[in-house]
């Protein structure tokens, strides 16, 4: 389990993956994007809009399951995307690395970017906007849903 947890809503998703956008245009025009499945998806598709970039390639990297860290598998390839040339790389967050590490060696001319980027697989990515901590588990509004929650008075025997 992690240490922190750091809930990201819808809202704060889309106003980050924007300012990842924003960041990039100097280096547009892009040939193309690639998102990594399934996290970089829905940020992909906003920095697509944002750069009117209409090539969207996808790269579906199997890692996780749950909270547990496996060997990263490639389930399908960025087949339209060549060497990386021209394109754009995007993913919701690098952790350890090992999935860039392997997206990376698939397209290694194209530029990186996440939205989100912890200390040890930072140096993977060539863009990114926020940094949290390596024993912070970020919680994705795809992963969440809004619930009751007591009052503290009431949680605390009151």
């Amino acid at each position: 389990m992690a240490a922190h947890y750091y809930t990201v809503t819808w809202d704060q998703l889309h106003r980050d993956a924007r300012a990842l956008a924003w960041r990039l245009i100097e280096k547009a025009p892009f040939a193309g994007i690639v998102a990594i499945s399934r996290g970089g998806l829905i940020p992909a598709a906003i920095i697509a809009r944002e750069l009117e970039c209409r090539l969207v390639e996808s790269v579906c990297v199997v890692t996780y399951d749950e909270e547990a860290k496996g060997e990263p598998a490639v389930t399908k390839a960025p087949v339209a995307a060549g060497d990386g040339t021209g394109f754009l790389i995007v993913d919701d967050l690098v952790d350890t690395g090992a999935t860039a590490r392997v997206v990376r060696g698939l397209l290694p001319k194209a530029h990186f970017a996440t939205v989100y980027a912890k200390p040890a697989g930072r140096a993977m990515v060539d863009t990114f906007i926020t940094e949290v901590s390596q024993d912070t588990w970020i919680l994705f509004p795809w992963d969440t849903e809004p619930q009751f929650v007591a009052p503290l008075a009431r949680r605390n025997g009151g």
